[in-house]
C-alpha cells in the first residue's frame, strides 16, 4: 500500500457524500386512487392551515420594543446623533463616487446604549 493508496482512503473516508444511495421507487397506484388521495389531502391542509391560523397569534418580543424606546430615548441621544451624523456622511459619500468609510462602530455603540438601557426594564417585565 502506497502513499497514493493511503490518502485516496483518507478522502474517501473524509467525504461521505462521494458514495450514492438511494431507495428502490415506489411501485405505481391507479389513477383513481392517487385523485382520491389528492382530494382527500388537500381538504385536510386547508382545515389544518385555517386551524393554525386561528389558533397562531403574533407574539411580540418585549426586548426589541425596549430596545427601540430607549434608542431613541434622552439616554441614548449622544450615540443616536453620533451615528445618524456618521450615516449622512457615509451616504453622501457614496453619492459623490465611493464611500470611504463605514459606521459600525457607531452602530454598536448604538446598540450597546439601547441594550444597557433596556435590560433592567426587561427582567423586570419578565419576573
Amino acid at each position: 500500500m502506497g502513499i497514493w493508496e493511503t490518502f485516496t482512503d483518507m478522502v474517501d473516508a473524509a467525504t461521505p457524500w462521494s458514495t450514492a444511495e438511494a431507495e428502490a421507487p415506489a411501485q405505481e397506484e391507479s389513477k383513481n386512487e392517487k385523485a382520491d388521495e389528492s382530494k382527500e389531502e388537500e381538504s385536510s391542509d386547508d382545515a389544518e392551515e385555517e386551524e393554525e391560523e386561528d389558533d397562531e397569534e403574533e407574539i411580540v418580543d418585549p426586548k426589541e420594543t425596549l430596545e427601540e424606546e430607549c434608542k431613541n430615548s434622552k439616554q441614548c441621544a449622544p450615540a443616536k446623533h453620533h451615528f445618524d451624523e456618521c450615516v449622512e456622511r457615509v451616504t453622501k459619500q457614496e453619492e459623490d463616487g465611493g464611500a470611504k468609510e463605514d459606521c459600525v462602530e457607531e452602530f454598536f455603540h448604538l446598540a450597546h446604549c439601547a441594550t444597557q438601557c433596556a435590560a433592567p426594564k426587561l427582567w423586570a417585565t419578565l419576573k
